[in-house]
Order: C-alpha cells, then sequence, then structure tokens
C-alpha cells in the first residue's frame, strides 16, 4: 500500500509543476496540475504527444471534476454517476473557463472518477482533479509497473509514486457523455 508520505511528496511536486507518474485502474499514468499550463506542456514534450489530442482528467470524486465541465442533460448524469468510482472515462462538453490544452481545442473533454485507490488518495492528497495519460512514449506500450516507467522515462518523471496497477488488463473504457456510445472498448 502506497503511505500517506508517499502521497504527501507527491503533491507537493505536483503544487510545485512537477510531473507525477502513479498506478491506475490498467497502467502506469503521469500526471500534473491540470491548471498550470508550462507542466502540462512539460508532460506532452516528454511523452511527444500532440496537444491537439487532448488529456484525460481524473479525480477522487465529481466534485473535483466540476470546474471542467459544463452542464449535462440529467437523463444522463444518472448513468455516468452509476459508472465512478470506476475504469469508464467520459468525454463531457467542457466548462467555457477549462483550458484548451485539456481538451485539444475542443470543446469537449474527457474526465474519469477513477476507482483506483491509490489514484484516488493522489488527487485527495492534491486537493485537484490530476491530468493523467499513460506513462510511455507516444506510440509506445503503456508502463505496467514502476520499473517499466524508471525503464522508459529515467529522469524526466519527478516523483514515481509506488504501488501496483488495478486488474484492468487494456486501458480504460472512453464513452460519450450525450450520446453513451463507446468511443474506446
Amino acid at each position: 500500500m502506497t503511505s500517506a508520505w508517499h502521497l504527501r511528496q507527491a503533491a507537493r511536486r505536483v503544487r510545485a509543476g512537477g510531473i507525477i507518474a502513479y498506478p491506475t485502474e490498467a497502467v502506469f499514468g503521469l500526471g500534473c496540475d491540470p491548471l498550470n499550463a508550462a507542466a502540462v506542456q512539460r508532460l506532452l514534450d516528454m511523452k511527444g504527444r500532440a496537444a491537439a489530442k487532448g488529456l484525460i482528467l481524473i479525480a477522487a470524486d465529481l466534485h473535483q471534476l466540476e470546474p471542467y465541465i459544463d452542464e449535462l442533460p440529467a437523463s444522463r448524469i444518472s448513468e455516468i454517476l452509476q459508472s465512478w468510482p470506476g475504469p469508464v472515462t467520459w468525454v463531457v462538453p467542457a466548462a467555457a473557463e477549462a483550458p484548451s490544452w485539456l481538451s485539444g481545442g475542443r470543446t469537449t473533454l474527457a474526465v474519469r472518477v477513477t476507482g483506483h485507490a491509490v489514484a484516488a488518495d493522489l488527487c485527495r492528497a492534491c486537493g485537484i482533479a490530476l491530468v493523467s495519460t499513460s506513462a510511455n512514449l507516444s506510440g509506445q506500450a503503456p508502463a505496467l509497473t514502476a520499473l517499466h516507467v524508471r525503464q522508459r522515462l529515467g529522469g524526466l518523471v519527478d516523483y514515481l509514486v509506488p504501488g501496483q496497477t488495478g486488474p484492468q488488463r487494456k486501458p480504460t473504457t472512453i464513452r460519450d457523455a450525450l450520446s453513451g456510445a463507446i468511443l474506446r472498448a
């Protein structure tokens, strides 16, 4: 189990504009403060990921995501909430205030209330939702262990949160919040 000390260290790095790696439902993720443009750009550069692809935000609860989400029809909210916490990412209408570097310039944003205990505790320790993208260089297989993160990203990551990934064997499902359509199985 990941200690409170590790979570505090990771949160300190996030607040200082750092990039952290941490276990999620299926793979190790890379994260940072979603409102820190320099940190997000550094993360994109590290991965070699195009900003136009957008990024996922994970959170410990819906409250942490509310500043980024525009209103949803009541008929859709129930289905979304039934899937959380858990390994389902929803593409939702982005709030007008949500930075374009998160959405890739689109009017939508991908968000998830994580069901992974360490990732959720990390969001709580940081007090915010976090950027979450797989810990790998674009085009390479995602890191499944802390050792994989060290081997593939070396000293590029400012802090590595120890822990095990969840039982998922593939990346989380991504669904459209307005239609319910599955965008990635």
